[in-house]
Protein backbone atom coordinates (compact mmCIF):
# COMPACT_ATOMS: atom_id res chain seq x y z
CA UNK A 1 0.00 0.00 0.00
CA UNK A 2 1.16 3.50 -0.73
CA UNK A 3 1.91 5.20 2.56
CA UNK A 4 0.62 8.61 3.50
CA UNK A 5 2.94 10.65 5.62
CA UNK A 6 1.48 13.48 7.69
CA UNK A 7 2.08 16.14 5.04
CA UNK A 8 0.52 14.03 2.27
CA UNK A 9 -2.48 13.17 4.46
CA UNK A 10 -2.98 16.83 5.40
CA UNK A 11 -3.02 17.81 1.72
CA UNK A 12 -5.88 15.45 0.91
CA UNK A 13 -9.37 16.89 0.63
CA UNK A 14 -11.99 15.80 3.11
CA UNK A 15 -13.72 13.99 0.25
CA UNK A 16 -10.71 11.62 0.13
CA UNK A 17 -11.83 10.07 3.42
CA UNK A 18 -14.79 7.80 4.03
CA UNK A 19 -15.63 9.36 7.38
CA UNK A 20 -14.88 12.46 9.44
CA UNK A 21 -15.76 12.20 13.13
CA UNK A 22 -17.32 14.85 15.40
CA UNK A 23 -13.86 16.21 16.29
CA UNK A 24 -12.96 16.63 12.64
CA UNK A 25 -10.57 13.68 12.57
CA UNK A 26 -10.50 12.02 9.16
CA UNK A 27 -10.70 8.23 8.89
CA UNK A 28 -10.38 5.59 6.18
CA UNK A 29 -8.62 7.34 3.30
CA UNK A 30 -10.03 6.39 -0.11
CA UNK A 31 -7.77 8.49 -2.35
CA UNK A 32 -6.38 5.59 -4.42
CA UNK A 33 -7.01 1.89 -5.07
CA UNK A 34 -4.58 0.75 -2.40
CA UNK A 35 -6.21 2.86 0.29
CA UNK A 36 -9.71 1.81 -0.82
CA UNK A 37 -8.69 -1.83 -0.33
CA UNK A 38 -7.34 -0.92 3.10
CA UNK A 39 -10.57 0.93 4.00
CA UNK A 40 -12.57 -2.15 3.02
CA UNK A 41 -10.35 -4.37 5.16
CA UNK A 42 -10.40 -2.03 8.16
CA UNK A 43 -14.05 -1.00 7.95
CA UNK A 44 -15.20 -3.07 10.95
CA UNK A 45 -12.23 -1.92 13.03
CA UNK A 46 -13.49 1.66 12.93
CA UNK A 47 -15.68 3.03 15.73
CA UNK A 48 -18.35 5.31 14.28
CA UNK A 49 -19.66 7.80 16.84
CA UNK A 50 -22.68 9.13 14.96
CA UNK A 51 -25.93 7.54 13.88
CA UNK A 52 -25.82 6.75 10.19
CA UNK A 53 -22.08 7.36 9.91
CA UNK A 54 -21.24 3.70 9.30
CA UNK A 55 -23.70 3.43 6.41
CA UNK A 56 -22.58 6.74 4.89
CA UNK A 57 -18.90 5.73 5.11
CA UNK A 58 -19.68 2.36 3.54
CA UNK A 59 -21.42 4.06 0.62
CA UNK A 60 -18.39 6.31 0.06
CA UNK A 61 -16.07 3.30 0.16
CA UNK A 62 -18.24 1.39 -2.31
CA UNK A 63 -18.31 4.39 -4.68
CA UNK A 64 -14.52 4.67 -4.48
CA UNK A 65 -14.19 0.92 -5.08
CA UNK A 66 -16.25 1.18 -8.26
CA UNK A 67 -14.19 4.19 -9.38
CA UNK A 68 -10.96 2.23 -8.94
CA UNK A 69 -12.30 -1.00 -10.44
CA UNK A 70 -12.29 -2.91 -7.16
CA UNK A 71 -14.90 -5.64 -6.82
CA UNK A 72 -16.47 -6.02 -3.39
CA UNK A 73 -18.37 -9.19 -2.62
CA UNK A 74 -22.01 -8.67 -1.60
CA UNK A 75 -21.34 -10.61 1.60
CA UNK A 76 -18.53 -8.24 2.67
CA UNK A 77 -19.34 -6.13 5.74
CA UNK A 78 -18.82 -2.85 3.90
CA UNK A 79 -21.21 -3.94 1.13
CA UNK A 80 -23.83 -4.95 3.68
CA UNK A 81 -23.51 -1.63 5.55
CA UNK A 82 -23.82 0.32 2.29
CA UNK A 83 -27.21 -1.27 1.65
CA UNK A 84 -28.63 -0.09 5.00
Amino acid sequence: MATLDTDDRDRLRDSSFAWIDKQGERHLPINDASHVRSAIARFNQTDFDESGAKSAAAKKIMTAARKHGIEVDDSDDVAKAARR
